[in-house]
């Protein structure tokens, strides 16, 4: 259902719109043209005005609203990695068991793919009650649109009240399809989730506004309610492979399967000898202080001492000194190092976001008032083409 709309900014009242009414439901007040009752958006306003100051308009839809009773349970949608458990499920798990003790309610996991079967115990180490198999051919290799197309069964079928993925490439191709099937809220790149106690919803956190400020996003009205969390910001439990749960392999047979429209003929891994930086114990970092690409050099060096990975921030990604893979930040990928040394980093809080779940942190910049110096453990203050290359031949020896 469409509708008419004024644009008041473009409207100079010259009255061509109600000469051209043939129900006579327009008028100029105030210079500006008024549409009243009894308009059947037959459309001629639209094309007699010349200043493009009429617009037809589609009328919004209303969500239907749900029962949130018939709504329970907290599930976790485990990413694979050729055909491996990716470390982000496990980290999922982590909040989800604290989410579903916080209501009282079952942890479901659950996993796609293709000869995946033997994978499920190993979600339930992690703390998961319920697995939930979904094998199939077609899930073999990442599609989105068919692993969207089996999750929207699933929730319809098991209605959690709360759905959580990794906010990696694969849950932001996956998980906003399914919002829009489900006509659901989606939060996506959360830091943090927490249940309110007072009315038992789901408390998403992320940053916003450049990662000025932290906003909690909460979803009332729709079920289930939906985050994408970033890698490495929350902890792995420990396995117990004493615990016990269920494993259920979901039937496939009623869903039809959409025409194949690509094709992944190879899978390459990452080239050369670089350390993932969202998998490395130590990761020393650059920033604008390094003044160009050539210092990276010294990072790498000292990297390689500790067996460690080379991060950056996004200015100096941005800068062309060093590729984008590095980056860590908001808009890069998020770290929990064992320890973290950040050079020549002023620490704006779009980097902190970042790397703040550090084990140890380091900093070294010579502005003394430099917002890194606010979060790290340890700082040195000085000149790092000073500091850098010393601290290197110490730890050679």
């Amino acid at each position: 259902m469409n509708y008419i709309e004024i644009i008041e900014d473009l409207c100079v009242g010259c009255n061509a719109c109600v000469h051209s009414c043939p129900f006579g439901v327009i008028k100029i007040i105030n210079d500006i043209a008024i549409i009243e009752e009894g308009c059947t958006v037959c459309g001629a306003c639209l094309d007699a005005c010349p200043y493009d100051a009429i617009v037809s308009r589609a009328e919004p839809t209303k969500s239907k609203l749900v029962d949130i009773n018939e709504y329970s349970g907290v599930c976790v949608v485990a990413e694979l990695e050729q055909g491996k458990p990716a470390t982000v499920g496990f980290e999922l798990l982590s909040v989800g068991r604290t989410l579903a003790n916080a209501r009282e309610v079952d942890l479901t996991t659950v996993i796609l793919g293709h000869n995946i079967k033997d994978l499920a115990e190993s979600y339930v180490y992690r703390g998961s009650d319920r697995v939930i198999v979904v094998d199939s051919e077609y899930l073999k290799d990442f599609n989105e649109e068919n692993y969207s197309i089996v999750l929207e069964k699933l929730v319809k079928k098991y209605q959690p009240e709360i759905v959580l993925c990794g906010a990696t490439i694969w849950g932001r191709s996956v998980i906003p399809r399914l919002a829009v099937k489900i006509n659901t809220g989606l939060t996506a790149d959360c830091t943090q989730l927490d249940i309110d106690p007072e009315t038992g919803l789901l408390m998403q956190t992320r940053p916003a506004f450049g990662g000025n400020i932290m906003a909690t996003i909460l979803c009332p009205n729709t079920r289930p309610q939906m985050a994408t969390v970033r890698p490495r910001v929350m902890k792995s439990l420990p396995e117990k492979i004493e615990r016990k749960g269920e494993v259920i392999v979901e039937d496939l047979s009623d869903i039809k399967w959409p025409r194949k429209r690509t094709t992944i003929l190879k899978s390459i891994e990452e080239l050369g000898e670089m350390i993932n930086i969202a998998e490395a114990d130590v990761i020393v970092s650059g920033g604008r202080g390094l003044d160009g690409p050539e210092a990276f050099g010294m990072l790498f060096e000292l990297a390689k001492i500790f067996n460690g990975a080379v991060g950056a921030s996004r200015a100096a990604v941005d800068a062309g000194w060093i590729p984008y893979a590095h980056q860590v930040g908001q808009t890069g990928k998020t770290v929990s190092p064992k320890l973290y040394i950040a050079i020549g980093i002023s620490g704006a809080i779009q980097h902190q976001v970042g790397m703040q779940p550090s084990e140890v942190i380091i900093a070294i910049n010579k502005d003394t008032n430099a917002p890194i110096f606010e979060l790290a453990d340890y700082g040195f203050v000085g000149d790092l083409f000073e500091v850098v290359p010393s601290l290197i031949k110490k730890m050679k020896k």
